[in-house]
């Protein structure tokens, strides 16, 4: 009589042993899509960065062009120069605020120096200024393709890890809710149109 009551433990037992096993590599597996994630989009985030010396030094041949635009860019290329985040680890809510931060201020300056160049036909008819452009909208979509990915691939873990017998295991496991890149706070608002 003992005999099967023990054969059903065990059982029960051996079940929740491989439930464990798998959901702790499925977490392990997530996680490491979310880093390679991650890794792709600072590849594209750096692929821009490396295009602005290039851009700066195009648009500095315009004898008349804005020394503020031209110094707010190299600036901003400056702060993200400065936060550095490792590719091996994933960064925390605090750092992601702050790569974040310094990527939008490189965003909105290269904007305005977009917007400023359409003052100067001359330096908007040169073919460096012209490839330049485009390889950085080019950039710019796959900056925000890559961010979407890595949003993708975290909602995916983050939930996985609150699941009901999942969480329990990546509690056991140290696993912990990975953060998401924000849109930027103006990105809020409604743009101005005035004709």
């Amino acid at each position: 009589m003992k005999k099967p009551i023990f054969i059903g433990a065990a059982a029960i037992i051996v079940v929740a042993l491989l439930y464990g096993i798998v959901t702790y590599n499925t977490i392990v597996r997530q996680e490491q899509g979310i880093a390679a994630s991650w890794a792709q989009v600072q590849n594209v985030f750096q692929r821009r960065a490396d295009l602005v010396p290039n851009l700066v030094a195009t648009v500095s041949g315009a004898a008349t062009f804005e020394k503020s635009t031209m110094v707010a860019v190299t600036e901003a290329r400056a702060s993200v120069g400065k936060v550095q985040l490792s590719a091996n680890q994933m960064p925390n809510v605090e750092q992601m605020q702050s790569f974040q931060k310094a990527q939008d201020g490189l965003s909105s300056a290269l904007s305005r120096l977009l917007v400023v160049s359409e003052n100067y036909p001359q330096l908007k008819a040169t073919e460096g200024f012209r490839d330049l452009q485009v390889q950085l909208e080019g950039t710019e979509n796959r900056i925000a393709v890559e961010r979407a990915k890595f949003n993708n691939e975290t909602q995916a873990y983050n939930a996985h890890i609150r699941y009901l017998f999942a969480g329990i295991i990546a509690r056991i496991g140290g696993f912990q809710p990975k953060p998401y890149f924000q849109a930027a706070p103006e990105s809020q608002a409604a743009p101005k149109v005035q004709f």
